[in-house]
């Protein structure tokens, strides 16, 4: 049974920085793509950020380019994203997706960005 654990979300100041850890158990973590989305309050769900198996990466909100990294540890079965220059508009649950699939989520994590 796949399962994903997100962590690192909390409460930061406009321009200050957080890391998301998402550890995945369950599968072969190396084979799969990884991806981050989040959801803003009374908003839809939208991808974030992809990282393929083989370690390449996209990133599907162009508000986020340049401030935000996705990257991945298989040794340790562990997706991140670094977030940087964290805005307001930032706020949301953030979740970490196996595959793009609507199966496989995590519980998500909350950040929320304010002075």
């Amino acid at each position: 049974q796949v399962q994903l654990v997100e962590s690192g979300g909390g409460l930061v100041q406009p321009g200050g920085s957080l890391r998301l850890s998402c550890a995945a158990s369950g599968t072969i973590f190396s084979i799969h793509l990884m991806a981050w989305y989040r959801q803003a309050p009374g908003k839809l769900r939208e991808l974030v950020a992809t990282i393929t198996a083989g370690g390449n990466t996209n990133y599907a909100d162009s508000s986020v380019k340049g401030r935000f990294t996705i990257s991945r540890d298989n040794a340790k079965n562990t997706v991140y994203l670094q977030m940087n220059n964290l805005k307001p508009e930032d706020t949301a649950v953030y979740y970490c997706n196996l595959d793009n699939s609507p199966r496989y989520w995590g519980q998500g994590t909350q950040v929320t960005v304010s002075s």
